[in-house]
């Protein structure tokens, strides 16, 4: 037999519950028609990207060399582009930034794989809150780190900070978070955001060194409320952002995205050239050159994020109507009900029953609860409602 990585072997034959729900649903689709399954199991977009997103490759295709155009970039990115990213930023928040504080990147995985990289020593822990994206666990270990779980606060998701106190040792070198959240859609509340800076400030002094705070967000630019979203540098100058343009731009395949290196973080030129580092050792040469000259076209823009909207008032509130408990999401495109039973993988196997795709929590370190990603069409959510309510039914 051929010696390969047993890690990584392991990593490749590993059951994500994820993408086995999603294949179910692509095989239960072949036999029954498509029209006949409800497939809530993967948080792939179906708004499309907005207007501008074409016309800026139309007009980025004709205006520009070909060679140039398709060609490398700057490890980093290409500098007019950084800068684009920065102006929005800097317009919307407040803030200083330049062209040399972003790291462009293949998505928001390849940003934290670059800024966890770039962070790691022998012995370091990162923290992270669940529920939370099972491949922060691969991207922790991966960069040579452990992954400590905080567990949920499950009334309403925001941080348990007696839990979190447990959890901070000297060998912490980061927490991660991730609001609005896969898989809840809960978003971080004000408060919640100076509280955990209050805690990451006094145990870096009592440690002597720098707690990083790891910002992963995606979905940013979902949220339904009125109260802006914070942002987490402002509290916290030691904070890395890991951003994508797949969501909020309904871009998941053209795979760009950044890390932002705030100047105020402490050492803030070391950590950049360390993530740059980072990408170089990981073999991101450059993020795709087309895409990240139309994230610079498109800066501050987002998809229709209205249906997302409707999708889950629609949901949830039907959801509620039938007896299942749910913590308000106020943005992303999840819901993160309990389950009916204590044994959420059973429970998401009698949903089956009906052609009823779900995702238990207990990859996502939350078990008792489900994951319902409604970024479907709103009509197969109207016409999944009494597939819900027969399930229930059986509960009662």
């Amino acid at each position: 037999m051929t010696n390969v990585s047993q890690r990584m072997l392991n990593l490749g034959t590993a059951r994500s519950e994820i993408r086995e729900a999603f294949a179910f649903a692509q095989a239960r689709a072949a036999e029954v028609g498509a029209e006949n399954v409800d497939d809530f199991s993967i948080g792939n977009p179906s708004v499309p990207a907005p207007a501008t997103v074409a016309e800026a490759v139309h007009k980025l295709v004709d205006a520009i060399d070909p060679i140039k155009l398709h060609g490398y970039t700057p490890a980093q990115g290409d500098g007019q582009a950084r800068g684009a990213l920065a102006d929005d930023l800097n317009r919307r928040f407040g803030t200083n930034y330049t062209a040399d504080n972003f790291y462009l990147t293949a998505g928001a995985a390849g940003a934290l794989c670059c800024a966890l990289s770039a962070l790691s020593c022998p012995g370091d822990t990162f923290i992270a809150f669940a529920p939370y994206f099972p491949e922060y666990k691969v991207f922790v270990e991966s960069a040579g780190a452990e992954l400590v779980t905080v567990p949920a606060d499950i009334e309403d998701f925001q941080i348990d900070f007696a839990a979190f106190d447990q959890a901070l040792t000297p060998n912490t070198k980061g927490v991660i978070i991730n609001s609005p959240n896969n898989p809840t859609g809960v978003v971080y509340s004000e408060a919640t955001i100076q509280k955990l800076a209050q805690v990451l400030t006094e145990k870096s002094k009592e440690y002597g060194h720098a707690i990083w705070l790891i910002s992963d967000e995606p979905y940013r630019e979902i949220v339904y409320r009125d109260t802006p979203l914070p942002w987490v540098p402002n509290y916290y100058p030691n904070t890395l952002v890991c951003y994508s343009y797949s969501k909020s731009l309904s871009l998941p395949g053209q795979r760009i995205g950044y890390v932002l290196v705030p100047p105020q973080a402490e050492d803030a030129d070391i950590v950049y050239a360390a993530v740059c580092g980072a990408g170089r050792a990981l073999g991101y040469v450059c993020a795709p050159s087309l895409f990240q000259l139309v994230a610079a076209e498109c800066t501050g823009q987002t998809a229709d994020i209205e249906i997302y909207h409707k999708n889950r008032d629609l949901l949830l509130n039907a959801l509620r109507d039938m007896g299942y408990t749910c913590a308000q999401p106020d943005g992303a495109f999840y819901l993160f009900p309990r389950s009916l039973e204590p044994d959420a993988r059973a429970f998401c196997e009698r949903a089956r029953k009906y052609d009823l795709v779900l995702v238990p929590g207990d990859s996502f370190g939350c078990p008792g609860h489900v994951r319902i990603s409604y970024c479907v069409p709103t009509e197969q959510i109207q016409r999944a409602l009494h597939k819900f309510e027969q399930l229930a039914a059986e509960y009662k």
